[in-house]
């Protein structure tokens, strides 16, 4: 197993490398289209990034992953206070690929006397056992997360950075399974993005929405109750953190953090790389601990 670890990272990083030094040798020119954009385009704050409802634009990062590394496989899968297990232990390769596509659309523009615009976001995260042929290459887990949005554009000045809007959503997410791997929660989330310069931070804590059937009742333990966004952008390569946390202490101090670097190979093909550690990498992995690396492209930052 580990030789074929090697042997995927190795082809995959000599692959992009070559690509990169190919990207790098045809200059500075603008071969790369610009797709670093701030939060006033991205959400059409203002009218003069008005570009009207119901047009598709692109929400959370849009990449594929063909090799991804866990040094902890969930073989076990079981959900806090539940007695519910699989018959067995799942039989899982430690290498995987992994793809997102997020998408938004604008319903309503100005409403509230013109201080708020209505979003609604979708985003699915696929996780595939596409190595693992003793299974016939299953999806291992599937994360569907539908959203709607209420954005409010404001302009103040913030420890240094532009306040550029606040906002509130009502989150769903789900894997779409049943019992016993069966995993979903609702939130109700608020947000605020601040600029500078390259900088962008998207600040999101959470209230979770509680359910007669709770197939994952201390997700907010593990997963966390907020976030933190936070992307730099230095030439044409963008580097982003996200950190969740639980905001206990002690032995419930959980949470997680995603390091991602993308960086330009051609156009808009990117190369990606992610780093992930802590809890909750996928719903069916939120209360499981494992760290994992993954190799790929990122079309849309």
């Amino acid at each position: 197993m580990f030789k074929k670890i090697t042997f995927v990272f190795s082809l995959i990083s000599i692959v992009l490398c070559n690509l990169q030094s190919l990207a790098q040798n045809n200059g500075e020119e603008d071969w790369m289209v610009k797709n670093s954009k701030s939060l006033s385009e991205l959400w059409e704050l203002g009218d003069e990034h008005n570009r009207g409802t119901f047009i598709i634009t692109s929400y959370k990062p849009i990449y594929i992953t063909p090799a991804k590394y866990s040094s902890n496989t969930n073989e076990s899968p079981q959900a806090e206070n539940s007695s519910k297990t699989l018959d067995g232990p799942l039989n899982l390769n430690a290498v995987e690929a992994k793809f997102q596509i997020s998408l938004k659309t604008k319903l309503f523009h100005n409403m509230l006397n013109g201080h708020m615009d209505l979003w609604m976001g979708y985003s699915q995260t696929a996780y595939w056992q596409i190595y693992n042929t003793e299974r016939s290459r299953p999806f291992r887990e599937l994360n569907y997360q539908p959203e709607i949005i209420a954005n409010f554009p404001i302009e103040f000045k913030f420890l240094g950075f532009k306040a550029k809007m606040v906002g509130a959503s009502i989150i769903h997410e789900s894997n779409g399974q049943s019992d016993p791997i069966s995993r979903s929660w609702n939130r109700i989330a608020f947000h605020a993005g601040f600029e500078r310069n390259n900088w962008q931070v998207t600040l999101k804590p959470w209230i979770r929405i509680g359910s007669k059937i709770d197939d994952n009742e201390n997700i907010s333990d593990y997963i966390g109750r907020g976030e933190a966004d936070i992307t730099y952008d230095w030439r044409r390569q963008r580097f982003r953190a996200i950190a969740k946390h639980s905001l206990n202490y002690g032995d419930k101090s959980r949470g997680s953090i995603q390091l991602n670097w993308s960086f330009p190979i051609f156009e808009n093909f990117n190369g990606h790389l992610q780093l992930f550690e802590g809890y909750g990498e996928t719903l069916i992995d939120y209360n499981h601990r494992q760290t994992t690396f993954g190799v790929g492209v990122s079309l849309i930052n």
